[in-house]
């Protein structure tokens, strides 16, 4: 019997290779060759996979028709925003998360939405039977009969369902478990879900239906699999929070059709997930007035704005060497800004213990954070508060300037809308808002500073 023939996979790129290497010709990544079977061929030479065909021929980017409206709303307006506006027919949707974070639930959400539109939906899993599922979903509510669960791990059997219902929504949960006859290898494997996804991306489009397909990620944060898993798909998708929070945030990485870096913020119940459509309210929910250490500061996460509280507990030390925490936010920055708090304003704090904690669970890293946590740090050093009506943002470099950053004329609109009377931003970003003038800032006093030490004296 001739021995198997078997090649190596780079998981980031999937690039080939007939032997080991440690590190990948492609990518130039380390560690990230795996073994697997090589694909088996046929009397012709011909690989014995699925072999793919649009059926089109070249045409004239004039001749070619396109739709205004081509979207199909969801029914729950936080997809909608991290999508686009709805999902795209012929379209090939990769949700990604940690297991139990919720990715099966929001899902199921959506396709008792658009069952209830009477749209055709087929829920494929690999990894529960329908009467699980069937238990999962009677917490979410009643359902209509145009939702078909159908549990199965077999590809070519998910195509015959498909065909036979011809629905217009398709979720495979999860990738990891589906595998393909031709491809000798393990579910979960790089060629299985390599193939298993080119087969689905010719069905999509093929077909002209919708797709979602989930994918568990790894200890690092990637979907696990072939990086070019990512490269084949439409839209990328992450369902990010903490196990231990009460919200969820859904985060588009990649679309197609629509802008990335979009995010939608869900609360998880015990009949679900919950739409959150004010983050900011949520966020500040707790919060006690006027205590030092503790300001407020307006992020952004694509086009949405968030007020988040940032807390500072700066306090003598008794060890030879300071202990410096971070939650939230980058330790790294945080030991920066205090070394120019140091060298520019001479605010000792080479002997301090320091803490900063961004509240919620959430981990900004944008620059418009800096301004926020020199505020915080001051104000619990010096032990006064900053006021429970005013909120801050902006970049702060070495030298103890601060820097505009984007989408200032978004943020003070989100700190008028809240109520916030005081708002502490870069100078020139205060003159290019008052300069255009398209909002009305009448109800808040815009307090411009160009160094650090006008906000010590504000303190």
């Amino acid at each position: 019997m001739a021995k198997e023939k078997t090649l190596f996979f780079c998981k980031e790129c999937g690039h080939e290779s007939s032997k080991w290497l440690g590190q990948c010709p492609g990518c130039r990544a380390w560690n990230t060759m795996v073994e697997a079977p090589a694909a088996r061929k046929t009397k012709g030479g011909a690989v014995a996979a699925r072999q793919v065909s649009m059926n089109t021929r070249p045409a004239k980017i004039n001749e070619i028709e396109t739709q205004e409206e081509c979207r199909r709303e969801t029914g729950m307006p936080e997809l909608d925003r991290v999508l686009g506006g709805g999902i795209v027919p012929g379209s090939l949707i990769l949700v990604g998360g940690d297991p139990g974070i919720g990715k099966s639930t929001l899902l199921l959400q959506m396709c008792r939405l658009l069952s209830q539109k009477a749209m055709r939906v087929l829920y494929v899993s690999g990894e529960e039977s329908a009467r699980q599922i069937k238990l999962r979903a009677e917490r979410i509510g009643t359902f209509s009969d145009e939702l078909f669960l159908y549990s199965e791990t077999c590809m070519g059997t998910v195509i015959q369902a498909v065909e036979e219902i011809e629905p217009k929504v398709v979720i495979v949960d999860s990738i990891q478990t589906m595998f393909e006859e031709t491809v000798d290898a393990a579910p979960g494997s790089v060629s299985q879900v390599r193939e298993i996804t080119g087969t689905l991306l010719h069905l999509a489009k093929s077909k002209n239906i919708t797709i979602f397909i989930v994918g568990h990620v790894t200890k690092e944060g990637n979907v696990a699999g072939p990086r070019m898993l990512e490269h084949m798909v439409d839209t990328v998708l992450y369902f990010e929070g903490d196990k231990t929070a009460m919200y969820r945030m859904l985060r588009g990485v990649k679309n197609r059709f629509g802008s990335t870096n979009e995010v939608g913020v869900f609360e998880m119940r015990n009949q679900g997930l919950i739409e959150v459509p004010n983050p900011s309210e949520y966020m500040m929910q707790g919060r006690l007035e006027n205590e030092a250490g503790s300001v407020v500061v307006c992020t952004m996460e694509g086009t949405r704005p968030f007020l988040i509280e940032v807390q500072a507990l700066v306090c003598q030390t008794s060890f030879p060497m300071p202990r410096r925490t971070a939650v939230g936010t980058d330790y790294n920055r945080v030991n920066l800004l205090m070394a120019v708090l140091e060298k520019r304003l001479g605010v000792r704090m080479a002997d301090c213990d320091a803490y900063v904690n961004v509240a919620g669970g959430m981990r900004i890293t944008e620059p418009a954070l800096d301004l926020a946590l020199v505020a915080a740090l001051l104000s619990s050093h010096h032990g006064r508060s900053m006021g429970n009506e005013t909120i801050l943002f902006g970049e702060v470099g070495l030298v103890g300037e601060v820097r505009a950053v984007s989408q200032a004329e978004r943020r003070v609109a989100e700190a008028v809308k809240t109520g916030y009377t005081t708002c502490i931003l870069p100078e020139s970003n205060r003159q290019s808002i008052l300069k255009a003038g398209n909002l009305d800032v009448s109800g808040v006093r815009l307090l411009g500073i160009k160094h650090i030490r006008e906000l010590l004296d504000y303190i």
